[in-house]
This record gives structure tokens, sequence and C-alpha cells, in this order.
């Protein structure tokens, strides 16, 4: 196994890369930059990486069925086209939590987009209690609020049976299943599947492999690992040389990398490879391809 930084990827000083996807149509890393409002398209193929600021606190990004490219963005869901570099909103939602944001998202089975929200944070993972939402955004535009009462939206991802969605309220300190109907797109009979306690760090995204083994980004603790959500036991660790990860998703031509994003933040040590990403090799095991949106 091998872990590697891709230092093209890197940003420096206060950086807060999340939501990274694979899209297999372009064989590119997409990725957000929350805090500077900047989307990033990372190409392996020539270590390049294109960048578009949309002007706002950005929480997810993922490819459309169509080839587009669709964000979720402060309180709003918006298309990005990278050639014009305009950005154009097709949802909103918390309008009366002004002060909340989109932190992560991604699509369902059948091309919905999940995108979750929380409230101002003032320090990492001190926020105020219980603002954010989980909203999911239709193939029509019309958007549906699933969860309330969420501190910290996080990490999502369904199994390969398409019957359990897996989500991750950061500050409820492990990863939560929901049964799922796929077709209709609806949650019930929510239970925590896995326990992450403070000595692993906050639960924050994850990805899911072709096993069905969840793969837990553990913020602040320097790791990402790897669990069984059939028994919550945790399989392996992911150590990294910088405390920050932020979520992982799997990549490459045969989904046999894992793509670490993390944070520089308020870092209060030198840390020259944070605010990176990393690729992992040679892990073993392959992950599934992410879902893009219907559009």
């Amino acid at each position: 196994m091998s872990i590697d930084a891709l230092k093209s990827t890197s940003r420096g000083p206060g950086a807060l890369l999340e939501g990274p996807h694979w899209d297999p149509v372009t064989q590119t890393l997409l990725y957000v930059e929350i805090y500077s409002g900047k989307v990033h398209r990372y190409t392996p193929a020539t270590d390049s990486v294109e960048t578009v600021d949309v002007g706002e606190f950005v929480g997810a990004v993922v490819p459309t069925q169509s080839g587009k490219t669709i964000i979720a963005a402060r309180r709003h869901y918006a298309f990005l086209d990278w050639t014009t570099r305009s950005v154009n909103k097709v949802a909103e939602v918390d309008v009366d939590k002004p002060d909340n944001r989109f932190n992560d998202g991604k699509c369902d089975p059948m091309g919905r987009f999940w995108a979750g929200t929380m409230g101002q944070e003032d320090e990492p993972a001190q926020v105020r209690p219980k603002q954010g939402s989980l909203f999911c955004l239709h193939s029509d535009n019309t958007v549906t609020k699933h969860v309330e009462n969420i501190d910290i939206a996080n990490g999502m991802a369904w199994s390969p049976d398409r019957k359990t969605m897996y989500y991750i309220d950061s500050l409820a300190f492990g990863v939560d299943a929901f049964d799922y109907d796929n077709a209709k797109g609806t949650l019930s009979n929510r239970r925590q599947v896995i326990q992450v306690s403070l000595e692993e760090g906050y639960a924050d995204g994850m990805t899911i492999d072709e096993e069905g083994m969840l793969w837990v980004a553990c913020f602040s603790k320097s790791r990402v690992n790897r669990y069984d959500p059939a028994t919550g036991e945790k399989l392996q660790t992911l150590k990294f040389p910088v405390p920050g990860i932020t979520s992982c998703c799997f990549g490459g031509p045969n989904y046999d990398i894992l793509y670490v994003t993390t944070s520089s933040f308020k870092l209060t040590s030198d840390q020259p490879l944070a605010g990176s990403i990393f690729a992992v090799k040679d892990l073993g095991v392959k992950g599934l391809p992410a879902n893009a949106y219907r559009d």
C-alpha cells in the first residue's frame, strides 16, 4: 500500500478541501474548497487542477447524467458551467436560517442529490446546535426535507443492494443507517450502526467499497477508518501525516485508488501537506462508482 500527497492539489494555509467525487466520464476528481468558495477538477493524466470561484461557501459538487455539473453552495443548489464559469441557482433551502450552509452531499442510486446543512461554525466542530437539515433535490428541481435537528451534516453512502442509506452527523459520534426505499427516495428506521469515539476523531465524510464496508474520514485524528456496518467493527486504519482528514472517495479507471481530502484551516503548527489531497493505492479492495445527478 502507498499513500502519496498530490502536490498539484495543495491549497496552502486556511484551506478546507471536501466532497471528493470521481467522474468516470471525464476521468477527473471533483472536489470543493468550502470557505474560499472554490470548485476544483483534478485530472490525474496531466496532474493538473482547474478551478472555478463561485463566490460563496460551497459544500458539495457532483456531475450530472447529461454531462453538466451541479453544486450545493451556501443554501442553494445550482448548476456550474466550467466554460463560462457561471452559476445558475435552481433551488434554495433553509430560507429562515440565513447563517446556515451546505456542508456535504451526494447522489443516491436514482440520481437524486442529497445534501445536508449546518449552523454557523465559529471554530472547527463548534457550531450552533441542531440548526441543520438533510435535503433531497429531485430531477424536477423540487426539494424535500427529510431530517431536522442536525449539528454537522456530513458523509453519506448507499449499500450495494440499495436498501440502506448510511449517514453521518459528526456530533452524534458515529454512523447512522436508514432503511431506504430506492424507488421513492424515503427514509425510515434510523439507528446507529457504528460508534466513532473522540479518540478516533470526528466522523466526517465517507465512502463505501465493493464489499459494502464503509471508509470514514476521522477529522482531527489523522486517519481514515474502515468499518463493517453489519457489526460496527473497525477493520482497518489508514494514517496520514496531517490531522484534518475531511472525506474520501474511490476513483481511478478501476476504482482502486482512495482519494482523501484534508484541511489546513486554523492549524496552529506547520503542516506543509495539510490542505492537499492524498492518493492511497494497493488497498486490496475497490470502490463503487458514485452516482450522478439525474437532470
